[in-house]
């Protein structure tokens, strides 16, 4: 056997099917066996390999074992002449394998091999070649100078920058995602070491394989995309522990005790220091608007009662009282925006008017509370109302000027409509443009591409691939969509190069699948557009309908007088009652269908009612529900809850 090929897998189904696509493509005509390893994913993958790649060796682990244990599992079965380790969210060019094979086959000294590596924009990626991280390569990266001299030899030398990328060449530390060794030289290194969970173990092999006398490569003659940071956020402030606490374990390991020490203390700065950032930039990136709008609310309303005091009750002289500014002002602004916040006003993408349903509600709860404060805090409600209006101009012109800093995911009015271009035959084409209108994106226009060059005759076609670039600026295409069905993958990375100016953003379809996947950051998981059924888990939502639950049982309560006459069962009602009220369970779940009829729908706290009691006493069968508990997380609103409680009232008490 010619190639093992063996990824580890957690919880990335729809990153890993496409894999397996390109990698069922790149094996064709090679005697290859593929080993998925999975680390106890819970997102459907294990059955997505078993129905639809019936050719791969399937091992399903019990618990989450890490990277570099899971990927000994499969090394310890394979068979073939060359391993390759490969990231569950990458995507093979069609002749990658029969590429790096041949090189390897060329070149017996080679004991490892990398390739160039783009991301999800086509981008190329710089660790596709690494040097190793000694101290002085990991100072200069730690404190920006590689960045700096991003060419030179000597501050470079973490990502190799002075290497050309487009020519083969020798390097000493090959990347994770995909990692090609040879069979014997692995019988002589070792496997991976398990001491590594995760990062570090790529450096540790790969330095193992030089030190035993042969060399690894950078081959830049074929490309695989690797959507990175799919599994883990780079700037959490969990990755920065984990990485560099891996850099230390291999310090330890290889560097002399002297050198190790100083690598160690190296480290540790970068780990607070990256930590500290990580933080600092977490906390900005969701605090700035609150903070603007609260110093705005301030010292807006702090001029307010200036000018109104002077202009009434201290027309003579005189001011409010101090507790005004200290305690009521400030203690009021905090309901404005706790308000703004449980209407969604800060959930992204902004829109401004959820921002006016919170103050709308925060002052209505102001007036309320108004009433029952002492008479020594009741200062005017002409200031209460005054201050909502300007709040409602001051938060207006927070979001307008943050839309014009062109902040990330603020807006100022609608969505930006999506506009795109899908490349393929006809039938995939348009089995493509039908998964994109069942999704929640509600696309503006999808214009279709026949994937050949030759001239389009039919209707359902505006073009060829060859009148790409003026089809993206003549119908101002967002993002392009390759069915790779019928697209070979270096073609897809070649057009994904090649188009890099319009500054557009691209997926891939694979073939009999309903997903369309793709990462526009290194830094996110990317936008996976299928049929949705996530609507209900969107953390808006789910906030929504914790709060809905709060309110209805706070109303239940209040009218309990009333409907302790109309509920059959009263005690088990009040039960239930206090179990939604303290989280335990809400008002509306899933309704209840055969053994693991639920399938992947969003998990939600067990309900009291359920969609199907909206039509009370009619019988309705599995199928029914199951539909129901389907249109139920797709199209979730609160006000969905609302109906359904209000129309089934007198089944709370079940």
């Amino acid at each position: 056997m010619k190639l093992s090929v063996i990824i580890v897998n957690y919880n990335v189904e729809y990153f890993l099917e496409q894999c397996l696509y390109s990698v069922r493509k790149a094996s064709k005509g090679i005697d290859v066996e593929v080993f998925v390893v999975d680390n106890n994913s819970v997102d459907g993958s294990n059955r997505m390999v078993r129905e639809k790649f019936p050719e791969v060796i399937l091992i399903e682990n019990k618990q989450n074992t890490g990277f570099s244990k899971a990927n000994n599992q499969a090394m310890r079965l394979s068979k073939a002449e060359y391993v390759l380790l490969l990231n569950p969210d990458t995507v093979v060019e069609d002749d990658t394998f029969s590429k790096v094979i041949e090189f390897m086959d060329q070149h017996p000294e080679a004991g490892g091999l990398g390739v160039k590596m783009v991301d999800g924009k086509g981008k190329f990626l710089p660790e596709s070649k690494r040097g190793l991280p000694t101290p002085m390569t990991a100072f200069y990266k730690i404190f920006g100078f590689s960045q700096l001299f991003p060419r030179s030899k000597r501050f470079a030398r973490y990502h190799l920058g002075y290497l050309d990328k487009n020519k083969t060449a020798e390097i000493e530390i090959l990347a994770g995602a995909f990692m090609l060794m040879r069979r014997s030289v692995i019988d002589i290194t070792g496997l991976l070491d398990e001491a590594f969970f995760m990062y570090g173990e790529d450096i540790d092999l790969s330095y193992r394989i030089t030190q035993a006398g042969y060399k690894n490569y950078y081959f830049p003659e074929t490309r695989i995309i690797h959507y990175k940071g799919e599994s883990t956020k780079k700037s959490s402030v969990n990755y920065v522990f984990v990485f560099y606490n891996a850099m230390i374990i291999f310090a330890k390991k290889h560097f002399s005790s002297k050198r190790a020490r100083t690598f160690s203390v190296l480290i540790h700065i970068a780990i607070y220091f990256r930590a500290f950032i990580a933080l600092l930039s977490r906390f900005f990136k969701k605090a700035t608007l609150p903070f603007f709008d609260a110093l705005l609310g301030y010292f807006g309303i702090y001029f307010i009662q200036l000018y109104w005091g002077n202009l009434t009750i201290y027309r003579q002289g005189g001011d409010y009282p101090i507790e005004l500014l200290a305690f009521v002002i400030p203690a009021f602004l905090a309901i404005w925006l706790l308000s703004v916040y449980l209407s969604g006003g800060y959930d992204k993408p902004v829109k401004l008017w959820r921002s006016m349903r919170g103050i709308g509600i925060g002052s209505i709860t102001i007036l309320v509370l108004y009433a029952l404060l002492p008479e020594s805090l009741r200062f005017s409600r002409a200031l209460i109302l005054l201050s909502t209006l300007w709040l409602t101009v001051g938060f207006t012109i927070t979001r307008f000027v943050a839309h014009l800093s062109k902040a990330d995911g603020y807006t100022f009015g609608q969505n930006k409509r999506m506009r795109f271009l899908v490349i393929g035959d006809k039938t995939e084409a348009m089995r493509v443009e039908g998964i994109l209108h069942s999704t929640s994106i509600k696309p503006e226009f999808i214009g279709l591409v026949e994937s050949t060059e030759v001239a389009v005759s039919d209707n359902a076609f505006i073009g060829n691939m060859l009148q790409v670039k003026d089809i993206i600026t003549i119908y101002k295409i967002n993002e392009v969509i390759f069915c790779s069905k019928n697209i070979p993958h270096q073609v897809i990375i070649d057009k994904m190069t090649e188009w890099h100016d319009a500054e557009i953003d691209y997926k891939i379809a694979p073939e009999d699948s309903l997903s369309i996947i793709g990462s526009n950051s290194i830094n996110t998981r990317g936008d996976l557009y299928t049929i949705d059924i996530k609507a209900i888990d969107s953390f808006g939502n789910r906030r929504s309908k914790r709060l809905f639950d709060v309110l209805n049982s706070l109303i239940f309560l209040i009218i309990s007088p009333v409907l302790l006459f109309i509920i059959p069962n009263r005690l088990k009602a009040v039960g239930n009652l206090i179990m939604v009220l303290f989280g335990f369970r809400t008002w509306v779940g899933y309704g209840k269908v055969a053994e693991g009829g639920l399938g992947k729908l969003p998990k939600i706290r067990q309900g009291i009612l359920n969609p199907g009691d909206i039509f009370q006493s009619q019988t309705i069968d599995d199928e029914t529900i199951h539909h129901l508990n389907l249109l139920y997380a797709r199209d979730y609103t609160v006000w969905k809850d609302v109906e359904i409680c209000w129309k089934s009232i007198r089944q709370i008490g079940r």
